[in-house]
């Protein structure tokens, strides 16, 4: 097999699996910092709570990135789906899709970066970056075969002058397709659930260690996980008893 069809199975592979990723970055992620928080590691106070909550912003600013690029995003494209494999109607070359060719990967990263520095542990960012990078990278490789068979010069015209990863903000272009609330809410809603879920889970490991109290924490913390929590349950109840979010 040569290294390209090597790299597009591996890639094709990776992108079918790609949820399981972020579940070995927060197991490996939680022994880093449980071991952090009983060799008494870890920032205290004030500054402790500034920087998870500057953590959280970077989560944020992940979140921010894959919301826009999907709430403008062409209909019947991959999105979060694992099971049928690279879908794409269309060429998005607006928005997002203008300044980066893979603006939700970018997104993702930003979300994992922020987690992953809950740890307060320098070599696992520094890991981190290094396995996201080898992963992602067999991921865009294949999703990039898949395009430039499909849709030939009109994508790599296009992907020619456009990053693969950090966005080039000078070449920004209008989105063409119109904005919809309803596509971020529907393949958002567990992604936000998610993060706050193991932002608490953080919390509470590191104030059952401290205090012997699982919620030794600030409020916040738990108002998040709740709020949450009850946005999720909303989203799936209007999804299975309304026809709010189909065809969006």
């Amino acid at each position: 097999m040569s290294l390209k069809q090597e790299l597009r199975s591996q890639g094709d592979f990776l992108f079918k699996y790609r949820s399981y990723l972020p579940i070995i970055i927060i197991l490996v992620g939680i022994g880093v910092y449980v071991q952090n928080v009983m060799q008494n590691e870890l920032l205290t106070g004030q500054t402790a709570e500034f920087y998870k909550l500057a953590c959280l912003g970077v989560c944020l600013i992940g979140q921010y990135i894959r919301a826009h690029a999907i709430g403008h995003a062409a209909a019947n494209t991959s999105g979060r789906n694992t099971t049928v494999g690279q879908v794409a109607d269309t060429v998005n070359t607006s928005g997002w899709y203008s300044i980066c060719r893979h603006p939700l990967y970018v997104g993702n990263f930003f979300m994992w970066l922020g987690i992953a520095g809950f740890t307060q542990e320098p070599w696992f960012l520094v890991a981190f970056v290094f396995i996201y990078w080898v992963y992602y990278e067999r991921i865009m490789f294949a999703e990039e075969i898949f395009l430039i068979e499909k849709y030939g010069k009109e994508y790599t015209n296009w992907s020619a002058h456009t990053p693969a990863f950090w966005p080039k903000f000078s070449q920004w272009k209008k989105p063409i397709y119109p904005f919809s609330w309803a596509k971020i809410i529907r393949q958002e809603k567990s992604g936000l659930l998610n993060l706050f879920l193991v932002l608490f889970i953080f919390e509470v490991i590191g104030s059952y260690i401290n205090s012997g109290e699982l919620l030794d924490m600030q409020p916040y913390w738990y108002y998040f996980f709740i709020a949450a929590i009850v946005w999720y349950i909303l989203i799936k109840t209007l999804e299975k008893t309304t026809n709010l979010f189909e065809g969006r």
